[in-house]
């Protein structure tokens, strides 16, 4: 078994032609069911990633924390297999099986040695269609997220984290964390777990990534008795959220010797013609590591904090930039003024010519380490499935980018980027003069190294 696991681990290492990653095809399941898949025989392995309709933003307003429940309990026993068991059979053919819970979508990561591959689809089907929900394993899974909170509430990042979403998207489902609270925990049932099961552990709307060593027609038949069991109706996507931000700072003391802020603004939904112009705009501003403007003026610059970086989000239902930045108690004020200032010119001016160029340079050429595995090609395709995208962006996407004017990312960093729409929160204790008091010195032109 230990020599099954180490051949399967370094097999998920191995490399793909990037090019291989655009040879796709769609494989027929069954209608409201994607499957992509790219088919390589070059070692023996196979990666599979399924996304189901089954998020955060579909817990009960009095029960936040049920679909992440469920989801750590999808490998605690299924059909006539309890715990143990089940885990003893994924084991004895190093078959790796992981859930990820998030607001949208439950995302399994399935891999396994190709000549396993009928027994690792076997039982990821008896998971989904039979969970057993037996009273240990909920105890034990219950306690552990319980313990997981209770961890968290230590941690400046998480408790910042948590309040950000709170305020960011009050009123809608995707406010509260995925994993809930403790209250709405402890209130979940095995019924409640049940329920949730059949409606959202469903083929319809289920998004499939595959890649390895199989062929179309095995892989078909394979998945189509997989997901046979479930429902075929999806639940409705998660509402739109028409309001997104709440203006200004929060502050969440902590006895903490480096406090932790998170900040953000409305971002774009995945279909908004300026998404990718958006994508690449926050690249340059936040994005970029060492490359980004707010590393070179709240980090080199500055010397404020060791790293400061911001991300471009979409759900299904909102778009969001989010950054976060660590540092001493008495230079969190300076950082925030700074960040406010480096945003300010950045949405008034936009980036420079040479700034855009080194983006586009970077963003293509990186673009086919995503398809480095067998494991990242399912994982990039599948996270292409949940944006709505067709199964040609994989070969066009670069091409979109390199298309993009400059007109076409200043407008989308004008768009983007005023500070005064800045959901900003703040875990730790700090000192020094407000944020809002601070004249921060103009920021020049970022330079890149």
């Amino acid at each position: 078994m230990k020599a099954a696991a180490l051949v399967l681990s370094l097999l998920c290492l191995s490399v793909v032609p990037p090019a291989a990653a655009a040879q796709l095809q769609a494989v027929d399941i069954g209608p409201n069911q994607a499957v992509w898949f790219e088919e390589d025989h070059t070692v023996p392995m196979l990666a599979v990633s399924v996304s189901l309709p089954a998020g955060s933003a579909y817990d009960p307003q009095d029960k936040p924390g049920l679909a992440a429940f469920a989801a750590y309990l999808l490998n605690e026993g299924a059909g006539n297999l309890n715990s143990t068991v089940y885990q003893g059979e994924l084991a004895r053919r190093a078959i790796q099986l992981s859930m990820s819970p998030d607001r949208d979508y439950l995302t399994l990561s399935l891999v396994t040695l190709s000549a396993n591959a009928r027994e690792a689809f076997r039982l990821l089907g008896l998971a989904l269609a039979h969970p057993r929900f037996d009273a240990d394993a909920v105890a034990r899974v219950r306690a552990q997220m319980l313990q997981s909170l209770q961890q968290e509430g230590e941690d400046p990042e998480a408790v910042a984290s948590r309040r950000f979403y709170e305020r960011f998207f009050s009123g809608h489902p995707y406010a509260h964390e995925v994993g809930g609270t403790a209250a709405g925990l402890n209130a979940v049932t095995a019924a409640d777990l049940r329920g949730f099961v059949r409606t959202h552990w469903v083929r319809g709307g289920i998004k499939v990534a595959v890649a390895g060593d199989i062929d179309p027609v095995t892989l078909g038949a394979l998945l189509k008795s997989t997901f046979a069991q479930l429902a075929p109706a999806a639940p409705p996507p998660p509402p739109r959220d028409t309001h997104l931000f709440a203006r200004g700072t929060t502050m969440m003391p902590m006895a903490v010797p480096q406090p932790t802020a998170l900040f953000g603004v409305p971002g774009m939904l995945r279909n908004d013609p300026a998404y990718l112009a958006g994508y690449v705009a926050n690249y340059i501003v936040g994005g970029g590591d060492f490359a980004s403007r707010l590393t070179s003026e709240v980090r080199e610059k500055r010397g404020l904090t060791y790293g400061i970086s911001t991300s471009f989000g979409d759900y299904r239902g909102a778009g969001y930039v989010i950054g976060q930045v660590a540092t001493k108690r008495e230079s969190m004020n300076q950082s925030l003024a700074v960040i406010r200032e480096v945003l300010r010119k950045y949405s008034a001016e936009g980036p420079t010519e040479q700034e855009l160029a080194d983006a586009k340079t970077y963003l293509t050429g990186s673009y086919p380490l995503a398809f480095s595995s067998d494991t990242g090609i399912a994982a990039q395709l599948n996270s292409f499935q949940r944006s709505g995208l067709p199964i040609d962006y994989v070969a066009r996407r670069n091409g979109l980018i390199d298309a993009l004017t400059l007109d076409d990312v200043r407008r989308a960093a004008r768009r983007l980027f005023d500070p005064a729409r800045l959901t900003v929160v703040v875990a730790g204790t700090i000192g020094g003069a407000p944020a809002d008091k601070i004249a921060a010195k103009p920021v020049k032109a970022a330079t890149h190294h």
